[in-house]
């Protein structure tokens, strides 16, 4: 932080502008102190539950919330800048720890209490029907006495719908940052709703396909499984957290409406933790009888190639001993017909017959040997 020219540091306070006044030592020189306002999706004043003022950078925003008494700022941001986040740390006095979680993102989520700020990290969700799977979004939200600060990495949710919808509800705006945070909290915990339906649809598809013999469940059960057990760690969390919220109320004196607007989100949380548990159980489930079915057909297919391996093993001693057989005569027939001139028996009148008996006698042997081994 700059120093004064007595030694001592700048305080940054609500209402004081963080530089060093022009002039001094370590004074910036003027220009504009916005920085690149890209990542700032909208801004507004709220007084009593209406819309006062709509700055166009955070500058506008800073300057009109100080000349504008018991007023509420509602700043929405989307994968901001450093230079975005710490501008808004030194107006709001927001921790530098909440500040690092909200640059670097990938944060679980979470409730935790920096002074007078409330900084909320929340897992938003939503089911894209064309890709059959769950797109998560992140969503860290620091709560003050007079402003509402949203930083959005990911498509989900639409802030603007929330904003619209307090916009509609002035009672319900007018009761201060807390309705701005359940507002944000209703839409992501509503959002859910049509992911535990896509789900369920997703998990009805499968068990048909398991039961079919579809060669590519294996890969969408594992698929659905990992997006669940994500799912899970974004619903789970926030049933603490609602928890949490609720042992607040008689400290921080939060308005009766508004308690039981939050105890129905916490209601609607429990439910959407319940199936999310539900579907992993039934996952696992499926999986379980996929490998099953898996290895049934495995053995039916092993069965099935040992039978015909058996089958032909069969084929084959038919095949060699009918060779073996005929190979008798031939062999007999063969030696008979070398016609040397001192060959015995050439000369003696039964030599054919004996030649031919022969031959019938290996191969009724061989036959009736081949017979007895169940080869023929």
């Amino acid at each position: 932080m700059p120093r004064r020219q007595d030694g001592r540091r700048y305080t940054w306070r609500r209402g004081l502008d963080p530089r060093p006044p022009a002039g001094s030592p370590g004074a910036e020189p003027a220009g504009p102190q916005d920085p690149q306002p890209d990542s700032v999706v909208h801004a507004a004043l709220y007084r009593d539950g209406v819309r006062v003022a709509s700055p166009a950078s955070l500058t506008d925003t800073y300057r009109q919330l100080r000349e504008k008494p018991r007023t509420t700022a509602w700043i929405g941001l989307a994968r901001p800048t450093e230079a975005e986040l710490k501008s808004l740390a030194a107006e709001f006095d927001l921790h530098e720890l909440a500040v690092e979680d909200a640059l670097e993102a990938h944060q679980r989520p979470k409730l935790e209490r920096y002074g007078e700020t409330l900084f909320v990290v929340l897992s938003a969700a939503r089911y894209l029907d064309a890709a059959e799977e769950v797109d998560f979004g992140e969503l860290h939200v620091f709560v003050g006495a007079d402003f509402v600060i949203t930083v959005r990495h990911g498509a989900a949710p639409d802030l603007s719908a929330v904003r619209r919808r307090m916009e509609d509800s002035p009672d319900l705006l007018k009761l201060g940052p807390e309705a701005i945070l359940y507002a944000i909290l209703d839409a992501v915990v509503d959002g859910y709703a049509p992911v535990v339906d896509g789900v369920q649809n997703d998990i009805d598809e499968i068990e048909t396909e398991v039961f079919s013999g579809a060669p590519e469940v294996s890969r969408r059960i594992y698929e659905l499984s990992r997006e669940m057990v994500e799912f899970q760690r974004a619903t789970r969390p926030l049933v603490g957290m609602l928890h949490g919220l609720m042992a607040g109320f008689a400290k921080y004196g939060t308005d009766e409406e508004l308690q039981s607007y939050l105890r129905d989100v916490a209601d609607h949380v429990t439910h959407t933790s319940e199936r999310v548990d539900g579907f992993r159980e039934a996952l696992a489930d499926i999986l379980t009888v996929n490998a099953t079915l898996v290895t049934q057909q495995q053995n039916a297919e092993m069965r099935a190639l040992a039978e015909a391996g058996f089958e032909q093993n069969e084929e084959i001693k038919k095949i060699s001993s009918w060779a073996a057989i005929l190979f008798a005569p031939t062999l007999v027939g063969t030696i008979y017909g070398m016609n040397f001139e001192n060959m015995p028996e050439l000369g003696w009148s039964f030599g054919y017959p004996f030649a031919i008996g022969l031959m019938g006698v290996v191969c009724v042997s061989l036959y009736l040997i081949f017979k007895r081994r169940d080869w023929l």
